[in-house]
């Protein structure tokens, strides 16, 4: 891959080149890398100086399981900070194949078009397709492939992208014709600011050019066969998927419940993986597990949750939906939690961000715990772009600050995943610490509870930022978070892969540095530059003080141990 597509939204003008200082970088690493390179760090994030990076990982289109992930970055609305966002979907493997290393959106237009990126064999072109204009995601896809055929790869917005609401999402369209979301951030208000509503990308046979093939494909059949082997792909994966950790993140106390007030909820199996696989399974129709989010996945984690009658409510139910639109609303039924996850989707927000605004909204006096109506009844708001719904939409710190709560879980002015840092200390320090704000995926400390104690005061900082670079790897590649088992077991497999896709010769330790360290120290110096300083590595003052039942823990980490994170 060495494309770099240039789109000037002011101009309307497309330009094709090249950089021979990016060859080595993809994803999350090359969005970095040009956001400091080109963007302003101190400018406006809808202005004209901010823009969206769209990268497929290092390895997309190759044929490694997973590893065709998509990442968008750009200056956040919300965070005003660097961030990065990715998901699945067929998009990045699209754009792999075509050698597409980015597609660089920038400028703003005059006008009020709605314009598409279409991305083929011909080359790239804008079309204004206003047709499209306020239409949810699910009917822009759809309209999109009525009119470029089924074979495409799509990102769009959603109304709360064009209304350049702070917490809006891009979608990507995957294989079985669901969408997949880089959610958090706001980069699809960004995307909107822009006048792109969508980016079409024509599927493509057509093959990434390796330095060494059969050394690539070698270890593709090594890593595939490991897989294929893993009793866990099956039995949990490809069954419960995320949702696998629901009872397990409420015994420890750490999961969201009525905004954050509490860490674990009575009737906690309402909620839990094994409720909703015997669900799906039950009442059957377009209800489905075992779904996969890209071509080629062989951990097909994703789900389609069906109703009473059969027919598909949302696609997917994920762990953090199910705690930040379920527990933390006082909900213990998949049902409402499925249909607030659908609404979500459709507006185009991120579901986390939904989750937390709605629980502080509720909290001062905006609706009641539980109520599935109330909650969707502020959604609407949303999608109208009222009043109300435009600060609902800028997410939870906006909200919490014009409702007057001093309960507003966030850091960087995102919301807390789905996790609460009081009772997961290591995730309190990614939150903190991470250019990324409150973002789990930078450094989710859940899985290593067994090796540090999630709520000891030792270790946390250190935890946190080895996790931090190696999530950052897989994102710099394009692997999704799931298959990192084997990766990690043995890294000597990503070298490899990139080394025979390349033509390099790196190390491991060379790799966790070009892919991880170098790229979060990139993300820290753009926030720096930008104006957030060491005095915006903190958490709001109720978690050092309030505690959180039925642990009654607080977060008490000291200075010292936050500092250890810094990559």
């Amino acid at each position: 891959m060495s494309i770099i597509i240039k789109v000037d939204m002011t101009t309307k003008k497309i330009t094709t080149g090249k950089n021979p200082d990016y060859n080595m970088l993809g994803g999350r690493a090359l969005s970095a890398r040009i956001l400091l390179d080109e963007v302003a760090p101190n400018c406006e994030p809808f202005g004209a100086k901010n823009k969206l990076v769209i990268a497929p990982g290092l390895l997309a289109g190759t044929p490694v399981t997973s590893g065709s992930r998509i990442s968008c970055g750009a200056k956040s609305p919300m965070t005003n900070g660097i961030k990065e966002a990715n998901c699945g979907g067929n998009t990045g493997i699209y754009l792999g194949r075509f050698g597409i290393k980015a597609v660089v959106i920038e400028g703003e237009p005059a006008d009020d078009n709605a314009y598409v990126l279409k991305i083929g064999t011909d080359g790239a072109s804008l079309l204004v397709m206003n047709e499209l204009k306020l239409s949810g995601t699910y009917e822009t896809d759809q309209k999109l492939r009525a009119k470029f055929g089924t074979d495409i790869g799509v990102l769009c917005i959603g109304p709360a992208g064009e209304n350049r609401l702070k917490m809006a999402a891009i979608a990507s369209s995957d294989p079985n014709g669901e969408l997949r979301f880089a959610a958090r951030g706001g980069l699809g208000a960004v995307m909107g600011s822009k006048g792109i509503k969508a980016v079409v990308v024509d599927k493509t046979l057509q093959q990434p050019v390796y330095h060494d093939r059969q050394k690539f494909m070698d270890m593709v059949r090594s890593i595939h066969a490991e897989f294929i082997d893993d009793p866990k792909i099956k039995q949990v994966n490809q069954k419960t998927g995320t949702a696998t950790i629901v009872k397990a993140v409420n015994a420890m106390g750490a999961l969201p419940t009525c905004n954050f007030r509490q860490g674990a909820i009575d009737g906690v199996d309402g909620l839990s993986g094994e409720t909703m696989y015997e669900t799906i399974i039950n009442r059957g129709g377009e209800g489905k597990t075992g779904v996969s989010c890209m071509d080629g996945c062989l951990i097909k984690c994703s789900n389609i949750y069906p109703d009473a009658s059969g027919k598909k409510i949302c696609s997917t139910l994920q762990y953090e939906n199910i705690a930040l639109l379920g527990s933390n609303l006082g909900f213990t039924n998949l049902d409402p939690v499925a249909k607030l996850n659908h609404e979500c989707d459709d507006i185009g927000v991120d579901a986390i961000e939904a989750g937390a605004v709605i629980g502080v909204a509720i909290d001062m006096g905006l609706g009641k715990w539980g109520d599935l109506d109330g909650c969707m009844a502020l959604m609407k708001e949303i999608r109208n772009n009222t009043l109300l719904g435009k600060v609902l939409g800028h997410g939870v710190q906006v909200t919490g600050d014009v409702l007057g709560s001093r309960r507003i879980p966030a850091a960087k002015g995102q919301s807390f995943a789905g996790y609460d840092p009081r009772t997961l200390k290591g995730n309190g320090v990614t939150y903190a610490m991470s250019p990324m704000g409150a973002d789990h995926t930078a450094g989710n400390c859940f899985g290593s509870r067994g090796e540090v104690n999630p709520l000891g005061t030792e270790k946390q900082g250190d935890l946190s930022r080895t996790l931090q670079y190696k999530m950052c790897a897989l994102d710099s590649l394009g692997f999704c978070i799931f298959a990192r088992p084997p990766l990690f077991k043995d890294p000597q497999k990503m070298a490899t892969l990139v080394n025979s896709l390349l033509g390099t010769d790196l190390s491991v330790d060379q790799l966790w540095e070009i892919m991880g360290v170098n790229v979060v120290r990139t993300e820290r110096e753009f926030n720096i530059r930008a104006g957030l300083s060491p005095a915006n590595d903190k958490l709001p003052e109720y978690v050092y003080v309030e505690p959180l039942p039925p642990t009654n823990e607080v977060f008490d980490l000291s200075e010292e141990e936050m500092l250890k994170a810094i990559v």
